[in-house]
């Protein structure tokens, strides 16, 4: 009787070790804010908020900045919220509903698989609340400098549309290839546009029905991202190569060359006032905004990685006194300029702890001056400044380790001011979160590793622990809630596994930002050697040293490009990871030979091999681990066939698996039921494969 009575206390007390304090739903149940955007009068924002899959826009003003809901949509039907803007008078938010912006195909999406085919519509909607006005098919609208029109476009070219729906859009304008980038002039009579014709790219005016439109140095090079002059008598704008027949070296690295030109709008002459160094740091940044071209209060600005850092630039538009802004060894993203067009604010990775290395804080700096200064600081995460029209206030997006993404103002004390907290349902589990620690550690090869870990409440020896790898590869996990809705759902896995028992270690491998350009530029990676795996195994194996840490308990699990590190983990090392979840995943690499019409690379039959050999297919003779792959076949970022093929492979060789198939949603699991199924059977299968098996 004690014998049994000690067995049931044993069973009742490792229950409890395992037992969830919360649902994977309340912990995803937060509502998400993105397209923060400021008014350019006054003190008020504009931002989407995501509600389990209803989303609407709010809004909060000066001074008290109570949350307002100024629509009203109530199914999660997979229909996204982007383009806000609010306009010059204050009076009017116009945003587009519906697409995956996310993906290389922006088209319309049918997640919620209605027998109705869905659209990409742009509507105006009054600041504070009131009807919503449809104001046509279309997307990317840009709202005239009276409040009166506003642009927007169709099928590759510009429609023009009153602001509260009176009349129907119509063609502003034809231009041949697909036009975007169009603003107006300060003073509202001109629109400049970028016409992309393939292989070169045009800078055009637009002045009305009866001129000819005006390019701006037409050349055989590509030209964007054109800016007006404050005074609206210029253009600088961004020159690039043309695309020509030849193919580089796949394997060799070269520096992609850029320039800044400015032209006079009045006489149409130009020149180019600034050169990129012809260094592989000095070429095209890819990073947040690209070159994030602006033109200032006598300064023209922009971003370049020629020290090693994504950084702010200044150059006077003559070309002459280029000054470094953002000095130092961080990372600067989300950038702004103010309304005076005095001041930019921007998040960086860095402040008074040496962790901040993975956060994200506002910082301020003046266009011609590096005078950079700290808006935030502490232990949270603040990303996505706007500044408000009267230049004074300051709001971001804030959140902590424990609290999801809310809107917040900036106060004098560097602090953050809540915009919303209500908002956060009553069973989300704050006070079940747990904090993650910075840890660092080698790769074979000597590149450092970094990542957050986050371990349980209650930790015990010999637990079964978890390794996430993020996708992009261009990207950046914090110490906190993450400011993309993505890896914000991820965040909320990882924290609902170590609930349940697991160590979970969120790997920031190299290809990833926010630690200078050799990390995020490294030789040997993707399709050219897949050296970034070598830090995800490196993950592994530092988990499997950790005294607490079962070494034959260790599973894997990301999407995209995490998804593929997980197949090449599960491929390669089926030893060391236990089991893993496949979600979206590269599973065979390509490299590119030449595009038709194009001569084929020097180097293509050897870059072929290189890409197979990195191929997490090539190693299914050696895939062992019990392996979940996870797709939707709407997807507009990784090819469906990606899985349908591993599947295949699988089959033919009797390899045993299991699968979830989405029909209809995309990438970014656009239904909230969607990314909740997908967090759901992520989490059992770890469960099933790692602490229930015996």
């Amino acid at each position: 009787m004690k014998k049994s009575l000690l067995i049931l206390l044993i069973l009742i007390s490792a229950d409890k070790i395992f037992a969830q304090n919360f649902t994977l739903k309340s912990v995803l149940s937060y509502p998400f804010p993105t397209q923060l955007v400021a008014s350019p009068v006054g003190s008020k924002i504009a931002w989407a908020a995501n509600e389990q899959g209803k989303r609407n826009i709010y809004t909060a003003e000066a001074p008290d900045y109570k949350a307002i809901k100024n629509t009203d949509y109530n199914d999660d039907d997979g229909q996204e919220l982007t383009s806000l803007s609010i306009s010059a008078n204050g009076k009017w938010i116009v945003f587009v509903r519906g697409g995956d912006h996310g993906g290389r195909d922006g088209g319309p999406v049918n997640a919620n698989s209605s027998p109705i085919a869905p659209k990409i519509q742009v509507f105006a909607v009054p600041f504070g609340g009131g009807k919503v006005i449809a104001i046509g098919e279309g997307d990317n609208p840009v709202i005239s400098p009276n409040s009166e029109q506003l642009l927007f476009s169709k099928a590759g070219q510009v429609m023009v549309a009153p602001i509260d729906g009176s009349f129907p859009a119509k063609n502003l304008f034809y231009a041949k290839g697909i036009n975007s980038g169009y603003k107006w002039s300060p003073d509202g009579k001109k629109v400049v546009f970028v016409s992309n014709r393939t292989d070169h790219s045009f800078i055009g005016i637009y002045t009305n029905q009866q001129t000819a439109i005006q390019w701006l140095l037409p050349s055989f090079s590509k030209d964007n991202a054109p800016v007006w002059s404050p005074d609206g008598n210029a253009i600088a704008f961004i020159r690039t190569r043309g695309t020509g027949i030849e193919t580089d070296s796949i394997l060799t690295r070269k520096h992609q060359p850029w320039a800044i030109w400015t032209a006079n709008v009045n006489t149409g002459e130009g020149k180019q006032i600034w050169k990129a160094p012809e260094t592989i740091r000095g070429s095209y940044p890819s990073i947040d905004g690209g070159t994030n071209l602006q033109w200032a209060d006598g300064k023209i600005i922009f971003t370049s990685y020629e020290d090693g850092w994504p950084h702010l630039y200044a150059v006077n538009p003559d070309g002459t006194g280029c000054l470094l802004l953002t000095p130092g060894n961080f990372a600067i993203e989300n950038i702004k300029l103010s309304n005076d067009k005095k001041t930019l604010v921007f998040a960086a990775n860095t402040g008074r702890e040496a962790d901040d290395l993975d956060r994200r804080h506002i910082y301020k700096v003046a266009v011609n001056k590096a005078n950079m200064e700290a808006l935030s600081f502490g232990e949270g995460i603040e990303a996505y400044p706007v500044i408000s029209g009267d230049n004074r206030t300051f709001f971001c997006l804030s959140s902590t380790a424990e609290r999801p993404l809310l809107p917040a103002v900036l106060n004098d004390k560097k602090a953050v001011r809540l915009i919303g907290e209500s908002l956060i349902p009553n069973d989300f589990p704050i006070k079940e979160m747990v904090t993650p620690k910075h840890v660092n550690f080698k790769a074979p090869d000597g590149n450092t590793v970094y990542g957050q870990l986050f371990s349980p409440k209650k930790a015990d020896k010999n637990k079964p622990a978890i390794v996430y790898v993020h996708g992009g590869p261009q990207r950046q996990m914090f110490l906190g809630w993450n400011p993309m809705d993505y890896y914000s759902i991820d965040y909320a896995l990882n924290q609902y596994l170590v609930n349940m028992g697991f160590t979970v270690l969120s790997v920031n491998y190299r290809l990833g930002i926010g630690y200078g350009f050799d990390f995020h530029k490294p030789l040997n990676a993707g399709a050219q050697g897949a050296a970034e795996y070598q830090d995800v195994k490196a993950a592994g194996e530092w988990l499997a040293n950790q005294k607490n840490i079962d070494k034959n308990k260790i599973g894997i699990y990301g999407g995209s490009y995490g998804g593929y590190l997980t197949a090449l983990a599960l491929g390669k090392d089926s030893k060391l990871f236990a089991a893993g979840v496949d979600i979206h995943g590269v599973n065979y690499r390509f490299s590119n030979p030449g595009a038709e019409g194009k001569e084929p690379a020097p180097d293509a039959a050897l870059a072929a091999r290189v890409a197979t050999s990195s191929s997490p297919v090539s190693y299914i003779n050696t895939w062992t681990s019990p392996t979940l792959i996870i797709h939707a076949d709407d997807d507009r970022n990784v090819a469906f066939n990606q899985s349908v093929d591993l599947a295949k492979r699988f089959e033919d060789k009797k390899i045993g698996f299991e699968f979830l198939v989405i029909p209809d949603d995309t990438h970014h699991w656009m239904k909230f039921s969607n990314g909740l199924k997908v967090s759901e059977a992520t989490a059992d299968f770890l469960k099933r494969k790692l602490m229930d098996k015996k």
